[in-house]
């Protein structure tokens, strides 16, 4: 088992964050149908490269585990470590693990050199990047095999444009861009680096079931920038006239610029 330290404090904007996955975390897997196709995509282009076992896996930012499940059929005979700063997600993951522990994935509690196989699929986001991987090359062991995914700029571009049309506050994260991904894999040492691109779009009958599956996945929180007061009536018939004009047969769209790819440790 990973030997395991104290947990670190989180930065005050990552508390927001950390209750806004705690507050989501029973109704999550039931919204959750983006993370499960992205999950999907990850484990299909590991399997792809064909190293075949990987002893020791964490499962970095685990949410309610449903890569752990993945990871866990795929991969029986692992030794499987989960680790996420929500106490309300670890606790729909924690069947799936053979050890879990709250834990900031930019400060791990484990031992360098612990696992085969570092795991994050749509964590990373909410932290600094390099940070990120700088913990991931440590816990890895020399050739051990890295895997994530994440959000690039282009995510909630359509929710960007009809909010423009209403007032100048953020109303969503800055999300990463593939170089930005790449020069931090670089920064942490990582080497055979491969990454890929995809979009993903869903579509909603109206805007409150847009904001709604937003929300219910705690991908709502905007930690700086962001407007401090309710919307008003007015501002919110201005912005369900600004994201009509982006509808679609198949209803009003939200996309997600899904970044993944695949390092390995090289020190």
């Amino acid at each position: 088992m990973p030997e395991a330290h104290s947990f670190p404090l989180h930065r005050s904007a990552q508390q927001s964050v950390r209750a806004a996955f705690n507050r989501a975390a029973t109704r999550y897997d039931a919204a959750a149908t983006l993370q499960k196709e992205v999950c999907a995509l990850l484990l299909a282009g590991l399997d792809a490269r064909g190293v075949g076992a990987y002893p020791a896996i964490l499962d970095a930012g685990c949410g309610t585990g449903y890569g752990a499940r993945l990871l866990r059929s795929k991969f029986a005979g692992a030794h499987l470590t989960l680790a996420d700063f929500a106490p309300a997600m670890l606790e729909q993951a924690k069947s799936a693990a053979d050890f879990c522990c709250v834990a900031d994935i930019q400060a791990l509690p484990f031992a360098s050199g612990s696992f085969d196989l570092w795991w994050s699929s749509l964590a990373i986001q909410w932290c600094d990047t390099k940070a990120v991987f700088t913990e991931a090359a440590r816990v890895l062991r020399s050739g051990g095999h890295l895997a994530v995914s994440t959000l690039g700029e282009h995510t909630f571009a359509e929710l960007r444009t009809a909010f423009s049309a209403v007032d100048p506050y953020r109303h969503t994260l800055d999300f990463a861009t593939e170089a930005h991904v790449h020069a931090a894999l670089q920064h942490a040492q990582c080497t055979d680096i491969a990454l890929y691109r995809t979009t993903i779009k869903q579509h909603y009958p109206d805007l409150k079931s847009l904001l709604h599956s937003v929300k219910a996945i705690g991908a709502n929180t905007v930690v700086a920038g962001g407007r401090s007061a309710l919307m008003g009536r007015k501002g919110w018939q201005a912005l369900e006239a600004a994201f009509e004009k982006q509808r679609t047969p198949e209803g009003l769209p939200l996309s997600y610029d899904v970044i993944g790819g695949y390092a390995i440790r090289c020190y």
